[in-house]
């Protein structure tokens, strides 16, 4: 449990004990205007933090000790920038829309799924057309900018029998 956070004795103890030996520096170096009590202040932070050496660091200062610690970096799973999830509901034609840098694009997934919901995972141009209720993969593509319909690959009308 830290003790040292808002609300403890502690931490009040460590800033009045700051605010004495800044009362302490101000009084020794009187300041006439607001100007004055300016630079004052400015040289105080910096004594007390690269110049003075403080007991509770080993007689090092602040700064030093500050520099020499390794620095927090986030090592968190990052999600990509421009990854979105989307539900939509396949149109008459047997399209969905989406927008990509402000240009509406339709994806042909077919006239027999006209009703159905999906699940639109768009992460940059890479999108993967997902069945709402079951999650087995209606589509996947990579969207062409140039393009406003995406057709599915297959010819237009009635399959063809191979001989």
């Amino acid at each position: 449990m830290s003790r040292d956070g808002p609300c403890h004795p502690q931490t009040c103890g460590k800033v009045e004990r700051f605010h004495q030996t800044q009362k302490k520096w101000l009084t020794a170096h009187p300041a006439t205007t607001l100007s004055d009590l300016q630079k004052l202040l400015d040289e105080f932070r910096d004594y007390y933090n690269h110049t003075r050496p403080h007991r509770a660091l080993n007689r090092a200062t602040p700064m030093k000790t500050y520099t020499a610690r390794p620095k927090a970096f986030s090592t968190g799973y990052r999600i990509p920038p421009h990854y979105r999830v989307r539900t939509d509901r396949v149109d008459k034609a047997g399209t969905i829309t989406i927008r990509h840098n402000s240009r509406l694009h339709h994806i042909g997934l077919g006239k027999l799924l006209t009703g159905t919901k999906v699940t639109v995972l768009i992460d940059e141009l890479h999108i993967r057309v997902l069945h709402r209720d079951t999650g087995t993969l209606i589509r996947e593509l990579t969207l062409d900018p140039t393009r406003d319909y995406q057709p599915r690959g297959v010819r237009p009308g009635p399959p063809t029998k191979n001989p």
